[in-house]
């Protein structure tokens, strides 16, 4: 028998940015900054590399992008809620390294539960393009009493907004 064992409230805070750049271009923006990846090929890496050091080294020559991050998947809402009459161009991304996640799930283990991280990039009818995504210190250093977690993910925090950056004022 399984049962319910907690039930945990939670604030996270959501940063959101316009730009008057073009939908297309921000996207293009957002590849150019990050590698590609897939979680099956790093699992099986991590397998096959004889240590930390080995692993870490092939996940940076092989996947990591100029920002840090790389790209785990994309889903296109735009693609499917047209079907609904809404005719928007929306994008999720889901994004992240696994290098900097261990920073973290050393520390606790249940910040696996807010990495990757994600960002939503929305066309506006004026053109421009908004974008968000929820800051993951807030989410996932809601133990504020484990400074080492909330240091980590702090750190996470000034790469994510260190790569929107990039991409709205390049």
């Amino acid at each position: 028998m399984s049962a319910l064992t907690e039930a945990k409230t939670f604030t996270g805070t959501k940063l959101v940015y316009q730009a008057d750049l073009p939908f297309d271009e921000v996207l293009r923006r957002f590849h150019a900054q990050v590698g590609h990846a897939d979680i099956p090929t790093l699992a099986r890496l991590a397998v096959e590399t004889p240590d930390e050091q080995a692993y870490a080294r092939e996940i940076e020559a092989r996947f990591v992008g100029k920002s840090g991050f790389m790209l785990f998947s994309e889903i296109d809402h735009g693609g499917w809620i047209a079907r609904f009459g809404i005719r928007r161009h929306a994008i999720r991304l889901i994004y992240g390294n696994p290098l900097i996640a261990i920073t973290m799930i050393r520390e606790d283990i249940s910040a696996g539960l807010f990495v990757p991280v994600e960002m939503l990039v929305l066309d506006t009818p004026d053109g421009g393009t908004t974008l968000s995504y929820v800051q993951p210190s807030s989410l996932i250093a809601m133990d504020r009493e484990n400074s080492a977690l909330r240091t980590a993910a702090e750190a996470l925090d000034a790469k994510v907004a260190a790569l929107v950056s990039t991409i709205l004022d390049s």
